[in-house]
């Protein structure tokens, strides 16, 4: 059989925020795609309080690939320690066991700690020097940006925002959603949409690059990693760099029956980029203004978006009949 190497790697930090802040971050992974860089979305597959099984979509450090991965956890909110096994799907057999730990240190600070092991397993002794340091550098970014969000724990609730727009399309759910997935179509039919590149190595995982127009007219590049779900009639999306006002962008399209038709909704979670604010809209300009500036502003390519999506599947209804 071939030998299996093992690496440890250890990473600390010192979080200027309540050790519960910090252990709630860790604990609600749901949430990561819009606190953390690299995860694109979360889905919690079984949880009884204690052991949960999660299924995670996340970019790689390079940002060239979304990587599968399966994850185990066991949460132990009165230690603050949340145990893991992760599998990637690319590597199957190969886990990555380990824990985060936070101790608390005052009523405003802790000390966070990242222990984690990973198998790897027939590589050359020179790629395998590589893909540890490589390993080491994730793990401490990874530390790093939970420090990064755990400390605005006190400006958090100011920073994010939470809204869906929907309609109803007299039509079928397929017509709606093939309309959503072709994305690269979307140029020239939407009025703020002015170019899309789409690549899509991996079938129902599409990285798009997106030339939209501000409310101010302004020309905004914006890249998206979109996670489509026909069998379920969703998909999924997040920003990884996001323009502007925006810090960090995710949300999910999602059709769901009613009455004859369907309900088409698009629901999108934003938080907002603070010290870009008064840059943006001006001197005195605060958080409250940012937040409705940017929910008009996505609001209305949304409903531009579903309003589309409608008339594309009940065009198609009417020219069948």
């Amino acid at each position: 059989m071939p030998s299996q190497r093992v690496h440890a790697s250890e990473q600390t930090a010192w979080v200027a925020a309540p050790a519960g802040v910090v252990y709630g971050l860790l604990a609600d992974a749901v949430r990561w795609p819009l606190l953390l860089p690299l995860p694109v979305h979360v889905e919690r597959l079984d949880f009884d309080g204690v052991r949960e099984r999660l299924r995670l979509w996340e970019m790689d450090p390079a940002g060239e690939r979304v990587r599968s991965l399966h994850l185990r956890r066991v949460l132990d909110p009165p230690a603050r320690t949340v145990a893991f096994e992760q599998e990637d799907a690319a590597r199957p057999g190969l886990p990555t066991t380990g824990t985060w730990s936070v101790e608390a240190h005052g009523e405003t600070g802790s000390l966070l700690t990242l222990r984690q092991e990973r198998a790897l397993e027939g590589t050359a002794s020179a790629g395998t020097a590589h893909s540890r340091q490589q390993w080491q550098r994730d793990a401490a970014a990874l530390v790093a940006a939970v420090k990064e969000v755990a400390e605005r724990w006190e400006r958090l609730d100011g920073l994010l925002l939470s809204f869906e727009d929907s309609v109803h399309v007299d039509g079928p759910a397929e017509l709606v959603y093939d309309f959503l997935y072709r994305i690269g179509d979307w140029s020239g039919l939407l009025p703020h949409v002015d170019a899309v590149e789409v690549t899509e190595d991996e079938p129902g995982v599409q990285l798009a690059v997106m030339d939209t127009a501000d409310p101010d007219g302004r020309s905004v590049t914006t890249r998206t990693v979109r996670l489509c779900f026909p069998s379920a009639t969703r998909i999924v999306y997040k920003e990884p760099a996001a323009p502007g006002l925006i810090a960090a962008h995710s949300g999910e399209w999602s059709l769901v029956p009613e009455g004859d038709g369907v309900r088409v909704g698009c629901a999108r979670q934003v938080m907002l980029r603070e010290e870009a604010v008064e840059e943006v809209l001006g001197a005195g300009t605060g958080l409250v203004e940012a937040g409705r500036y940017v929910r008009t502003w996505l609001g209305r390519a949304g409903i531009e978006t579903l309003t589309l999506a409608r008339w594309h599947a009940q065009s198609a209804v009417r020219r069948l009949r």
